[in-house]
């Protein structure tokens, strides 16, 4: 039960924390791979629509992100994204993986790489991840880590509830600005 608690209390800590972004006129740069990339494309739709954010996915330019996976490798392909991009203190990156990346393991090298990048431009950060949370839950100003259920089911349940936590965002009374069609039509 107070693992649940501690979960709900960061989740608020997150939507504090994209609130204050949003206020300054900060933007929202979702980085993921794999199904983490699905979630950021889908995120981008939802903050922008709902909660009225200015906010990209690098996924959802395949042109883009082959080109620079092709000449300058894919270790670097969301550093060199957020650089073309201009990231600032007001801006935010905000990360859906399943393990939160490992610089040992060399496991989600973008993903790290574009973190470390991100500490030292002083933007926000935060994420939903699975397992120990990785780098992500180490880099991150917040990070809700999806409870270990079943050890043989850490990717499936961990991007499964990814959904669910975004949409606690972009449905929170202090995020969300516009209806949703079903909603809307009551």
């Amino acid at each position: 039960m107070l693992k649940w608690a501690l979960i709900f209390l960061i989740v608020a800590l997150v939507a504090a924390i994209l609130g204050a972004v949003r206020a300054r006129g900060g933007r929202l740069f979702f980085l993921g791979i794999g199904g983490g990339a699905g979630h950021a494309s889908h995120a981008v739709n939802d903050f922008r629509k709902l909660a009225g954010f200015e906010a990209y996915a690098p996924t959802d330019n395949v042109s883009e992100l082959t080109a620079r996976t092709n000449d300058d490798g894919w270790d670097t392909v969301f550093l060199r994204w957020l650089e073309g991009s201009r990231l600032t203190t007001k801006d935010c990156l905000f990360v859906f993986s399943v393990g939160g990346g490992n610089v040992e393991k060399k496991i989600s090298q973008p993903l790290v790489i574009a973190l470390a990048y991100g500490r030292a431009i002083g933007c926000a950060i935060v994420g939903v991840v699975g397992g120990d949370g990785g780098f992500t839950a180490t880099a991150a100003d917040a990070c809700v880590i999806v409870p270990t259920v079943n050890p043989d089911h850490v990717t499936p349940h961990s991007e499964a509830f990814q959904g669910v936590v975004w949409h606690l965002f972009v449905s929170h009374p202090k995020l969300k600005v516009a209806k949703t069609k079903w909603e809307s039509t009551k």
